[in-house]
């Protein structure tokens, strides 16, 4: 006998439709629990299966909602042991239900392997959109969001760190990284030293949750609110959204890259000197293409 799929809303009961066999990407709430869609809900409810990157933080929204189906882990230690049972679920003709702790899979968090591995494998995959960190610090950044990188958690180590932001110095578009709390004044430190000390950035705590709160300031002026933190032993509590600005426009002489570029030809192949120059002057790539191409036709 196969129990019909339910789930509660404000006390009372619902029923779900049957889902089509396939994987189903689904987001979850990032704080606050109301903030799941009634889609989900149907989806969660009348699935075979739950995959949970920690059942037990997952099972504080399931049981929020009444939802009974069954649930087993998959996190970044197992995931890759567990594709081929999940493969052969689906087809079974199962349908499969992924989450994680937060939010919306795969944005660093598990689940990458497993969707490529059943795209590979020919079958369907779902998405079920909803809550985002990252989309949701950006609305409320105040920072340009017509472009932006997402860039996830930077290295631990300072000197990795410090070079992937070198990186990124001279990037025009708003970024946004995750980090932890503990690492957080750090963090900082190091965008102080590559970005400089007036770079616009936000920092967005406990989204969604009773004690949401965001910091907006230059670097320097982050810095030194949340060194004060630390001096009176202020714990900051939840993962940590950093919005960062993008770097001002860059005049560039184009005689300078050029001379640059006509440098690189003599000694490198035409695709390596093109791209030492894109990448140190930030320039696009198909104009600097298009020049070393003339460049090599006037010199024959």
């Amino acid at each position: 006998m196969v129990c019909e799929a339910k789930y509660y809303f404000s006390g009372h009961e619902f029923s779900a439709p049957a889902l089509q066999s396939g994987l189903y990407i689904v987001a979850t709430p990032i704080g606050n629990l109301k903030d799941i869609t009634i889609r989900a809900l149907e989806i969660l409810s009348a699935c075979d299966l739950i995959l949970c990157e920690d059942t037990r933080t997952s099972a504080k929204l399931l049981n929020h909602y009444g939802i009974k189906t069954k649930k087993i882990s998959l996190h970044q230690h197992n995931e890759i042991s567990k594709i081929d049972g999940i493969i052969n679920r689906l087809k079974e003709g199962q349908s499969i239900a992924l989450i994680s702790d937060a939010g919306t899979p795969l944005i660093s968090d598990p689940g990458f392997p497993l969707v490529r591995a059943v795209k590979n494998a020919d079958l369907n995959i779902f998405t079920a959109p909803g809550a985002s960190a990252t989309i949701s610090a950006l609305t409320i950044s105040a920072l340009p969001t017509d472009r932006f990188s997402f860039l996830g958690f930077l290295p631990n180590k300072l000197g990795a760190k410090s070079n992937a932001l070198e990186k990124l110095k001279n990037w025009q578009e708003t970024m946004v990284f995750y980090e932890s709390p503990r690492r957080l004044l750090a963090t900082i430190t190091a965008m102080q030293a590559i970005f400089g000390n007036q770079r616009q950035i936000v920092i967005a705590l406990e989204l969604t949750k009773k004690f949401e709160r965001s910091m907006h300031g230059s670097i320097e002026e982050i810095k030194h609110q949340l060194a004060k933190k630390k001096a009176k032993d202020e714990q900051i509590k939840g993962e940590a959204v950093i919005i960062v600005a993008g770097a001002d426009e860059i005049i560039i002489d184009e005689s300078e890259w050029i001379k640059q570029l006509e440098k690189n030809l003599q000694d490198l192949p035409l695709r390596m000197a093109v791209d030492e120059v894109v990448a140190k002057y930030s320039i696009k790539r198909k104009q600097v293409y298009d020049e070393a191409l003339k460049i090599k036709k006037t010199k024959g």
